[in-house]
């Protein structure tokens, strides 16, 4: 990780320097070569007729400069079907819906070609079959981080329903945009293939590329987002989820229903609301969840914006076909409730099956569940860790707000592939 954030910084001096210097170009100044000092003069003595010159006095020689250690990167071990807590027990039946989706773009791959064709052949399954065509097909590869340890977290995300208008009035007021005509991406992975899945979001400002609008900005009007407007809603904080949770269904006031979708984002890390109500007071740790801070939001409504302000990053929406099966994710395929997961593609290949060891949420009793890799988001980082999918709906979003449990994860993969920690 740290490598390619050095690669990153070289590529962005690289992409910022290349567009400010266009005319000129992108040259580096040669170095010069440092000049030795001059001679000392020789010291005459009385006592010889020749003056001598004394042997310089040895410099000593320099302490090895200590050398940075580099953290170590998030890895994977082959196991056995053995290693995974209830695989036994499992339905593996219930994930082959999923599992269709996920090879409809994954079936022309070389690796998976067989086991992609395999599963064509049964439009259905059994759980009989099914379990004998993960253990044939696949192998499981257990998650570990980079110090080592196989624990992390997972967290819940659901598809909201918002009410909305297609026009904005005194009761809905707050835009649904879609992406910006100057929103500016910048794929490095052509230059740096280290840098594969890596992008750069700015706007251009004159011959430089800068960075995008932060949520302040964009909410403040310092963009001209007029005729981006998807939908306007009656609620900031409904807002701000369905940006967290990437998709969501908007019931306008004819009774129409409008899904959205994730469509970009404007190039800022994700920050979380809830940790800043925590370590500012304002929240005790268990009640910073989605519930505890919608609470929050309604009880102080003169001081939200600030709040969610904290969080820079702004995520852009597209209008989806209303009849689709379920929200799409970063893979492309429609999002199965209790079945998909969003994971960090830098360690999970988006469309693999993974095999989540953890528990209901808030509470101790054991949820394993085969799943399958079709998401992304901006908050999951890391080798262990995942966002369950819990559907549509009310009870969806709450069993999604309170899920923040310990987490167990292998990834299965087909024989001769390997995780992408790995295959570097």
């Amino acid at each position: 990780m740290m490598r390619k954030s050095m690669l990153i910084l070289a590529a962005l001096r690289r992409v910022t320097c290349c567009v400010a210097l266009a005319a000129s170009g992108c040259a580096t100044p040669p170095q010069t070569a440092e000049t030795q000092p001059p001679a000392p003069a020789p010291s005459p003595t009385v006592s010889l007729p020749t003056p001598v010159t004394p042997p310089a006095a040895a410099k000593p020689p320099e302490a090895p400069r200590p050398v940075p250690e580099t953290p170590a990167l998030p890895t994977a071990r082959r196991g056995s079907w053995s290693d995974l807590p209830g695989w036994k027990e499992e339905n593996h039946a219930l994930v082959w819906k999923a599992l269709l989706g996920s090879c409809a773009s994954l079936k022309d791959r070389a690796q998976w070609r067989a086991p992609c064709a395999a599963a064509a052949q049964s439009p259905t399954a059994d759980a009989t079959f099914a379990r004998r065509y993960f253990e044939t097909h696949f192998v499981p590869w257990q998650l570990v981080n980079g110090d080592g340890s196989e624990t992390g977290l997972v967290t819940g995300y659901y598809e909201p329903l918002l009410h909305g208008s297609r026009k904005p009035s005194r009761r809905y007021r707050y835009p649904v945009y879609g992406v910006p005509d100057d929103l500016v991406v910048v794929d490095l992975a052509e230059v740096y293939p280290e840098l594969k899945g890596m992008r750069l979001r700015g706007r251009i400002d004159g011959r430089r590329v800068v960075p995008y609008y932060d949520r302040a900005q964009i909410d403040n009007g310092a963009v001209n987002l007029r005729g981006k407007e998807i939908a306007w809603v009656e609620d900031p904080i409904e807002l701000f989820f369905l940006q967290i949770q990437g998709s969501g269904r908007i019931r306008l006031e004819n009774g129409e229903t409008v899904r959205v979708g994730y469509a970009d984002q404007n190039g800022y890390p994700y920050r979380s609301i809830g940790r800043a109500l925590v370590e500012r007071g304002e929240l005790p740790l268990e009640k910073a969840s989605m519930q505890g801070i919608k609470e929050w939001a309604r009880a102080n409504p003169s001081r939200l914006k600030e709040l969610l302000n904290h969080n820079a990053s702004y995520v852009f929406f597209r209008e989806l076909p209303a009849d689709l099966p379920g929200p799409l994710g970063a893979q492309g395929v429609p999002l199965t409730a209790g079945r998909s997961v969003a994971i960090d593609a830098r360690y999970v290949p988006l469309g693999a099956p993974v095999y989540l060891a953890t528990t209901r949420p808030n509470s101790s009793v054991p949820l394993n569940r085969l799943m399958m890799a079709q998401d992304t988001g901006g908050a999951i980082r890391g080798a262990v860790r995942a966002d369950f999918f819990w559907g549509y709906g009310d009870e969806a979003g709450r069993e999604a707000g309170r899920m923040k449990q310990e987490l167990r994860m292998w990834v299965l993969l087909p024989e001769g592939l390997k995780p992408p920690a790995l295959a570097e």
